[in-house]
């Protein structure tokens, strides 16, 4: 659930099947005419106007989307305003980009954490955002009804921006508020959500990653768990309290609400409601969806991340510098990796395939038993198979030529970005008109402005060493795996000449391209040059990369207008086939809620897994030798003399725990809630045997991780001593109940 770029995204909308009170992910404006009866008998005590209200206060005020933006479209973490200051709870691996910006060899926060003890040392982020949602609105019926039935594709998509564009502008009110509008239910309803927009983030407090990321790319999915995935930002406002760029004149923003903080012992069967934003479900896709997947999609992604991964965790085990600069890289790559394999597992183990191919079998039946359902829905399912089946023809060579080629090593990808620059000087070489010669020139100015103020960014967190490694050992995978007719001449002739050393192959284009170092590049940048684009070895086998790729690409068919049509159409008559059904929309980055209950679980014969973990399962796991599992040396002193001070109970500290709530990736810092709307922990991962599940979810299999708040304030308060941000906090504690004494106890004790 970690922040991550896919290269390929497949969000298709809708879940066809059976809810339950723990599954879906809910939109905030149905909670009193879908969900509240349900979660008021589970153990809700909030009204509906104390959980979603335009006009006053109310719970989604205090949640936030994490982005790198000022315009989000979507997020990639949710957090959680704990203070009337702004103050912000998300997970460590949410907050780790940033930390690692602000990490040196010098003043390494990832090894050894960084907790800002008063506001002048809480550190600017550039570039990341936090989103609130103000309002949100059902717009289908400004949208549907304007739009002919015959539309499709392009012409359908036309005609819906030209609606969007004006409720956008209109909704936005002059820029105050970023507005998103997005499609439903595979685009059979639409709904627009309304932000404000804070783009000064600041970094609070984090503890090191022995804390953070315990347990490491070993755990990662895994339970039980014992990870205090968390940090701290803090978000400001100009001095009247609007969003603002940074500025020492900002001040920390007072929220319409925030969350109050429940220290009472987790129990099980505890009442569990989630908030985030959810980044993409695909619980609609088909039996043949789901065939292409597993044939298809994932293979290559697994191979190809994991060959990169080998390089980077070689590098990054050789030398400290290097691993903070490819920390973050590493971190996201490695968990898309182990998801993928997760997720194909859980798909053959859940038997999937069958399960939807029986559901589509009573859809079909369902469809037949009526003419006017045969002439609408007859062929859906027939079009998304022929589609799954002409895509997967080379689609695996498609995606793994594109990992492993111009996608593999940092370098092509960085020289590929001087293709518009060969363009202009292209233009301007053939340009014979004295006065449009002029405005190419300036073009080319331009894009050379633009290409060295880049330059700083690339090479930031960038080890030639390592990519050159990459390279070498991408370039072999893509050479052996690829059919001829994708290898670019400019390749082919370099395994000839070194005879196959794809080291040597390596080290040549390293050496003679413009691209490998800064100085390489400021030098060309000086004096640009089409004569030494063309030469550049770099630049070259990015050009031919990307035109082999994009050749491969043309020939797979997906089917178009038709497919969208069928997606949209086989959404609609599943809806239509179970008119008494609740339906949830499948995730796509808006705020969603849901609700479930603390629980263990029983993942396989004689297996059960507890609810809780305890800080003595993190002592259990210590391992000096491995970098995943070191404890700090604080940290094992506060347990060997049982100094939990309050977080603590019966000499016990628990860190993790379980919940049976439906998220997926994106709401990764989502805060987990009691009954009151009060913070019980901070979701944090799924677990392993229900990694499927953005495909179908498993009532008796899937679980939230989820850490305890308790661990996180002991953390805060204990290990680093950063006392203030506790007293910043709204703390409750239920007390306890009185015990009942018979009256004949009480006048013997007064008697004597």
């Amino acid at each position: 659930m970690k922040k991550l770029s896919y290269l390929f995204a497949f969000i298709i909308l809708f879940g066809g099947i059976k809810v339950k009170a723990d599954e879906g992910m809910w939109l905030p404006i149905f909670l009193e005419r879908l969900n509240y009866v349900d979660m008021e008998k589970m153990g809700l005590k909030l009204t509906p106007e104390e959980i979603y209200s335009v006009n006053n206060g109310s719970l989604k005020d205090a949640i936030v989307g994490l982005s790198d933006g000022p315009t989000p479209q979507g997020f990639f973490c949710t957090g959680e305003i704990v203070s009337n200051e702004g103050l912000m709870f998300t997970n460590h691996h949410c907050g780790f980009g940033n930390i690692q910006e602000h990490s040196s060899v010098d003043h390494d926060y990832l090894a050894d954490g960084f907790w800002a003890m008063s506001r002048d040392e809480e550190l600017p982020n550039e570039g990341l955002s936090a989103s609130i949602l103000y309002r949100m609105e059902d717009i289908t019926d400004s949208i549907i009804p304007n739009i002919s039935d015959t539309l499709k594709g392009q012409d359908r998509s036309a005609a819906i921006k030209e609606i969007t564009t004006r409720i956008k502008k209109n909704a936005s009110e002059d820029g105050k508020y970023n507005v998103v509008l997005k499609s439903f239910f595979s685009g059979n309803e639409y709904y627009m959500f309304v932000y404000e927009v804070y783009t000064d983030v600041r970094l609070v407090g984090a503890p090191p990653s022995s804390i953070g990321k315990f347990g490491g790319d070993t755990d990662n999915w895994m339970w039980p768990r014992h990870t205090g995935d968390f940090s701290i930002f803090r978000i400001y406002t100009a001095p009247d309290g609007s969003p603002a760029e940074y500025s020492e004149e900002n001040i920390p923003l007072v929220p319409k609400h925030f969350l109050p903080v429940n220290l009472d012992p987790i129990k099980a069967n505890d009442f569990s409601m989630i908030w985030g934003f959810p980044g993409g479900t695909e619980r609609n896709l088909t039996s043949s969806g789901i065939e292409f997947k597993i044939n298809n999609f994932y293979p290559p992604i697994i191979e190809g991340f994991g060959k990169k991964l080998e390089v980077w965790k070689d590098h990054m085990s050789n030398d400290q510098e290097v691993k903070i600069k490819y920390a973050s890289k590493y971190a996201g790559t490695a968990n898309g990796w182990k998801l993928f394999i997760g997720q194909m597992k859980g798909i053959k183990d859940l038997d999937l395939y069958n399960e939807k191919k029986a559901f589509e079998d009573s859809f079909q039946t369902w469809v037949e038993e009526d003419q006017a359902r045969k002439e609408k829905y007859g062929d859906v399912l027939e079009v998304l198979y022929q589609s799954n089946k002409d895509k997967a023809d080379g689609f695996s060579t498609m995606i793994l030529a594109s990992l492993t080629g111009i996608g593999g090593t940092e370098l092509l990808g960085y020289a590929s970005d001087f293709s518009a620059l060969k363009s202009f000087m292209e233009g301007y070489k053939e340009e014979k008109d004295k006065k449009k010669k002029e405005k190419k020139l300036e073009q080319i100015d331009k894009e050379v402005a633009k290409l060295k103020e880049g330059i700083t960014g690339q090479f930031e967190n960038y080890d030639m060493a390592t990519d050159e490694d990459v390279f070498a050992a991408l370039t072999e995978l893509y050479f052996t795996k690829v059919p001829k007719e994708m290898q670019p001449e400019l390749l082919v002739d370099l395994v000839k000449k070194f005879k196959g050393n794809y080291n040597e192959i390596a080290a040549y284009v390293f050496e003679k391209s413009n691209f490998s170092t800064e100085a390489k590049v400021q030098a060309f940048l000086e004096k640009p040059s089409l004569k030494t684009l063309d030469k550049d070895p770099a630049f070259v086998l990015a050009s031919e990369f990307r035109t082999s790729i994009m050749a491969a690409s043309g020939n797979i068919k997906r089917g178009g207008d038709e497919v969208e049509t069928a997606n949209r159409l086989f959404v609609e008559g599943i809806r239509e086939m179970q008119p008494d059904k609740k339906f949830y929309p499948d995730a796509n980055s808006t705020l969603r809620f849901s609700y479930g209950k603390v629980l263990d679980y029983y993942p396989k014969d004689a297996v059960h897994f507890d609810y809780v973990t305890h800080l003595s399962g993190v002592i259990a796991k210590e391992d000096p030798e491995n970098d995943e599992f070191i404890v700090p040396a604080k940290l094992v002193e506060l347990y060997n003399d049982k100094d939990y001070g309050r977080y603590g109970q019966d000499d016990k500290m628990i860190v993790c725990y379980l919940s049976n709530n439906d998220i997926t990736g994106g709401n990764s810092g989502s805060p987990v809630m009691n009954g009151n709307g009060e913070l019980k922990g901070i979701a944090f991962d799924g677990n392993w045997e229900a990694m499927s599940s953005d495909i179908a979810f498993s009532p008796k299999l899937q679980r939230t991780i989820v850490v305890d708040i308790n661990y996180v304030l002991f953390i805060i308060d204990k290990f680093a001593g950063a006392k203030h941000l506790i007293d910043e906090l709204s703390i409750v504690v239920t007390p306890p109940t009185p015990v009942s004494v018979p009256l004949e106890e009480e006048v013997e004790v007064i008697m004597n």
